[in-house]
């Protein structure tokens, strides 16, 4: 469990931004590419770690060169009071890379990455229309990505973005 953090400083900002693009980097490195020194970063990395907000290092892989060419956002509505349950089922389908629950005309958001439209067919029409607390679908095929992942320049750019007055 995270404690609470304060928010983020210019340094912090740089280090995320570097281990975003490069989780791999060593902290020596981040600290010459920061322009801060090494124990300034070892305990900035440290303490970004312990309060959660560094959660882990993954590989970045593209769906595409794994064979997942097909890739759609799926609405979803289902029996009210059932949501704990069905976020559970719903992230156990096959291809399901993102839930999340909302507000609005639809309980669901999911985006599903599939090898082919069969597949997805397959995963929308007989898995997910088969389980009894849903009641409707919506399918929004993806024709194209950008991503920013949160801690890259762009997300961190918003935060010290100046707010418009308020009218």
């Amino acid at each position: 469990m995270s404690v609470p953090f304060h928010p983020l400083d210019d340094v912090d900002r740089r280090i995320l931004s570097l281990l975003v693009d490069d989780g791999r980097m060593s902290v020596n490195e981040v600290a010459n590419r920061a322009g801060i020194s090494r124990a300034t970063a070892y305990a900035r990395y440290d303490r970004l770690l312990a309060h959660g907000v560094i959660r882990g290092f993954r590989a970045d892989v593209d769906p595409r060169a794994i064979g997942l060419d097909v890739a759609a956002m799926i609405l979803i509505n289902i029996e009210q009071g059932s949501w704990p349950a069905m976020r559970d089922k719903i992230s156990r389908l096959p291809g399901v890379e993102y839930v999340a629950l909302t507000s609005g005309e639809f309980d669901f958001v999911l985006l599903v990455r599939a090898p082919d439209i069969e597949a997805l067919r397959d995963v929308i029409l007989y898995r997910l229309q088969g389980m009894p607390e849903v009641r409707s679908t919506r399918t929004i095929f993806v024709l194209d990505e950008a991503r920013h992942p949160i801690g890259s320049a762009h997300h961190l750019e918003l935060e010290t973005a100046p707010r418009r007055p308020p009218r």
